[in-house]
């Protein structure tokens, strides 16, 4: 027995040996095999990462894989992937392997797993799907494979079918599906299941969204004939169950098809079971009465010319549901509706409407429509008569909306259109006619950051304008009473079109954040913050002439607004906008943009007659172009030219301003009790009392850029000191300023008026020094430092020279009065004497400047008190203001 065992174990080991190893020898076949095929068969690039045999995981047959395949396209869609799969295996007899090359090979079952396939026509009519080789490059291969498959899977695949000629798109999702039969019999049978969800669209407009269709099918064979009978079938779309009958056969142009279906049950039920089920919810339960009832036929030839003819019709007659949790039912509702076409032209499709009818409490509404030239450019005309109450929405069906809906709607319209209308706004060619009147309706749109409340709007439509007449609403704190028209109300509802008009509006109060719509954050926080940045609304493409008593920007109180606001692509421009602020006048021109990363503006703002202490202390921008004027008191007339960029709560981003800006200042005062800058200009400056300094009509230029402020030089005056100011400063506070004082010997004290009285010319009433103030560090740390040695030299300089010109006249007067009976009238020694004058003149010259002092005494002595005496006026003071001169 034990040697029994062991010759057993050793042969089962060496059989396993051998289904591990032999797979090897027989490889390379199979992988010349596939390239032969594709070579042989496909006008398109295919590549796979692997290909493997195995007789183990289909023992007793061979098991091959093909691992990560991609079929990519050529021209005309060069580089385009037709076909991709994680893998696909093909099960064979071992025998298979043995087969010469030309020998048909057999396979017995196929699995895909993970694939997907894009099939697409453009608008030139080509297929990337038409990759097949013709004529006899093919033959050479068409009988070295042939299928005899019993079982057939494709797992969680998907598939996608794009006609860009038709604007069609068809995509299946989660798609299972798996048959068994034999197809290598002339008649056999097929049996398969199928689950998957399919979406539809034509035109833009989606029949079909993520819909879960499932299908148990029972398909006859008839191979010899080209003819596939549905014999034994059922299926679901969505929880609605179909029963289906007829065939398809292959013919050398199409196929012709002849299938009838109908739903099997009639309870209004089935209706709710249409819906999918993420919006219907659980139907078990429902109460329902009435009848819902689903029936087609679809019937002809399926070609590149010609659709098959259909006939399908939903009707339902006296039904009603109710949902066993709302507190509300449905009822009176009746349903007529067809989808047909009699000519087998696609052009020709139509959807017929006849009724769309029912009943909430006492509200009726009633519903019309057709709908033609489906596949291309969409013919509608509806009728619309009823009342609905938005709130009661959530009270008989189960839908859960993002925000709660409150409102009356009454409607009486008639509408006739196409999509392309709609799209391109021909107007001529939307033909509205009715009323639409809506009260007390409250909803809330991510377009706006309140909740909007409509007390009451009546619409007129005709064509494509709709007449308010009138609109009042409220979000937020603001108000609004508006009138005018609307155009293109049908392309914003139905194609996502701008939301065009030429409106009246008047507001009590309007605040401009409530109308500033707030972007989502974006989940990519390396390229966006996770702040909200607020837009203006990009549906909107209207003029606005507004009239509002109060308007609130930022924490600015406009009033008695007026003017004119342009408003397209995410762009405000102001036209004459006038308001009444800090008790003065303000007229605006410009624009806001927001169609950029970052929101930017480009304003002209001319304020007339403004309180100086109540704009600069309300408007940051303001503070930062001149924050030494908080300090002032009075009125203010400025021009400001500015353009820059703006944070999310759209206030300015001081740092990228710019422009200019003329200031003019009136019947103003300094108001510096609390203003180290102006006390430590005291400091510096005794012989100035700030409280008295004149800035009556002063003028002043500044430009600014970069997060600074340039001033222009500007002359002011203080009694009869000239002072000149110019420098620059930062938004950060930051001050680089230079101040030059003119100041009159007067004020230069006794020991200098002393130095000048000795001086008998009328000329030192006009003397002056310049006495600089350098004023650096920040507004609130500032660093006064005065500049004298200019005004020392000045001094100096005047004092000497006016010295130097009396002496040399009292030395000129007494020379001629010496030598005066000389050239007395003798005119002809007038030349002989000249020199003899010039000799005496500077004889008596030395003798007198000799008896006072050498020049360069004079000087050392000059200098020397004048730096004492200025030295002393920048010393702190020791007396009241109004003794200092």
């Amino acid at each position: 027995m034990k040697k029994v065992l062991k010759i057993t174990g050793i042969s089962l080991l060496i059989i396993f040996a051998l289904l591990i190893a032999i797979p090897y020898a027989f490889q390379g076949k199979i992988n010349d095999l596939v390239k032969r095929l594709i070579n042989d068969n496909l006008n398109a690039r295919v590549e796979f990462s692997d290909l493997s045999l195995s007789f183990i995981k289909g023992f007793p047959r061979a098991h091959v894989t093909i691992s990560d395949l991609v079929i990519t396209n050529i021209d005309p869609f060069k580089d385009e992937t037709f076909a991709s799969t994680k893998d696909i295996s093909f099960t064979m007899s071992i025998k298979e392997l043995f087969k010469k090359n030309g020998d048909p090979m057999v396979v017995n079952a196929i699995t895909v797993n993970e694939a997907l396939l894009t099939l697409k026509t453009d608008v030139f009519g080509d297929n990337n799907y038409d990759i097949t080789k013709k004529g006899d490059s093919a033959s050479s291969g068409e009988n070295s494979f042939t299928l005899d498959i019993k079982d057939y899977k494709i797992n969680n695949s998907a598939l996608n079918y794009i006609d860009e000629a038709s604007n069609t798109a068809i995509h299946l999702t989660e798609f299972n599906h798996q048959g068994r039969g034999i197809f290598s019999a002339e008649t056999s049978e097929l049996e398969t299941t199928t689950e998957t969800n399919v979406s539809l669209s034509i035109d833009s407009i989606n029949y079909l969204n993520n819909n879960r269709i499932t299908l148990q099918a029972l398909i006859g064979l008839d191979l010899s004939n080209s003819t596939y009978t549905f014999k034994d079938n059922k299926g679901f779309i969505n929880q609605l169950p179909i029963e289906f009958k007829g065939y398809v056969k292959q013919l050398e142009k199409g196929q012709d098809i002849d299938i009838t279906f109908e739903n099997p049950e009639s309870d209004f039920k089935n209706f709710l079971a249409v819906i999918p089920k993420d919006y219907s919810k659980n139907i078990d339960a429902v109460e329902t009465t009435g009848d819902f009832k689903v029936k087609g036929l679809v019937k002809g030839l399926s070609s590149e010319e010609t659709i098959p003819q259909f006939d399908i019709t939903i009707t339902s007659n006296n039904a009603s549901f109710k949902y066993p949790d709302l507190p509300k039912r449905v009822s009176n509702i009746t349903i007529n509706t067809s989808i047909k076409n009699t000519t087998g032209r696609a052009d020709d499709t139509y959807v017929d409407i006849n009724t769309l009818d029912f009943t909430i409490d006492s509200d009726v509404f009633k519903s019309s429509a057709t709908l033609k030239n489906i596949s291309k450019n969409m013919l509608v005309n509806a009728h619309i008569n009823g009342i609905l109450n938005l709130a009661n929405l959530t009270k008989v069906y189960p839908i859960t909306l993002d925000y709660p809906l409150k409102g009356i709607l009454k409607s009486n319209v008639n509408t006739a259109f196409d999509m392309d209308a709609i799209e391109t706004n021909a107007y001529d060619r939307i033909k509205n006619s009715g009323t639409i009147s809506i009260n007390d309706l409250e909803f809330t749109t991510k377009s706006f950051p309140s909740p909007i409340l409509i007390s009451s709007a009546h619409m007129n439509l005709n064509s494509g304008t709709v007449t308010l007449n009138p609109f009042k609403a409220k979000t937020g704190d603001s108000d609004l009473f508006v009138t005018g028209t609307i155009k293109n109300l049908t392309g914003f509802l139905l194609s996502n079109g701008k939301l065009q008009g030429n409106f009246k509006a008047n507001s009590k109060l309007f605040k401009v954040s409530d109308f500033m719509t707030v972007d989502e954050p974006l989940k990519d926080q390396e390229t966006k913050t996770s702040s909200d940045a607020l837009k203006i609304p990009d549906f909107l493409d209207c003029t606005i002439n507004a009239n509002a008593e109060t308007v609130v920007y930022d924490n600015l109180n406009l009033k008695d607004v007026k003017g004119t606001l342009l408003i397209k692509n995410q762009k405000a421009s102001l036209i004459n906008l006038t308001s009444n602020i800090f008790d003065g006048a303000l007229a605006i021109a410009g624009e806001v943009t927001t169609n950029e990363e970052t929101p930017n503006f480009n304003l002209n703002l001319n304020a007339n007659n403004f309180d100086i202490a109540k704009s600069f202390n309300g408007m940051a921008l303001l503070q930062n172009l001149a924050p030494i004027a908080k300090l002032l008191q009075g009125k203010l007339n400025t021009n400001i030219n500015l353009k820059g960029n703006l944070d999310d709560d759209f206030s300015p981003i001081l740092n990228s301003v710019s422009g200019n800006a003329l200031a003019e200042l009136l019947s103003t005062k300094i108001s510096a009790d609390e203003s180290k800058l102006i006390s430590n200009l005291e400091g510096a400056l005794n012989f100035v009392d700030f409280d008295k300094l004149n800035l009556n009509d002063l003028k002043t230029k500044f430009e600014f850029a970069d997060g600074r402020v340039a001033v222009k030089p500007f002359q002011l005056k203080y009694q009869d000191i000239n002072i000149e100011i110019s420098g620059t400063h930062g938004f950060d506070k930051t001050i680089d300023y230079r101040a030059v004082f003119n100041v009159p010997a007067k004020y230069l004290g006794s020991e200098i008026n002393r130095l000048i009285g000795k001086i008998d010319a009328a000329e030192v009433n006009s003397i002056s020094i310049p006495v600089a103030a350098n004023i650096t560090g920040s507004f609130t740390n500032p660093s006064v430092n005065t500049d004298l040695s200019s005004g020392v030299k000045t001094l100096t300089q005047q004092l000497i020279e006016i010295e130097k010109q009396k002496l040399l006249n009292q030395g000129k007067d007494k020379v001629q009065s010496l030598i005066g009976h000389v050239i007395g009238g003798n005119q002809t020694k007038t030349d002989s004497l000249k020199k003899e004058q010039d000799q005496t003149i500077n004889k008596v010259l030395q003798d007198i400047v000799g008896s006072r002092s050498t020049p360069d005494s004079t000087t050392s002595s000059t200098t020397n008190t004048v730096k004492n005496v200025l030295g002393g006026l920048f010393q702190k003071k020791n007396k009241p203001k109004d003794t200092v001169n």
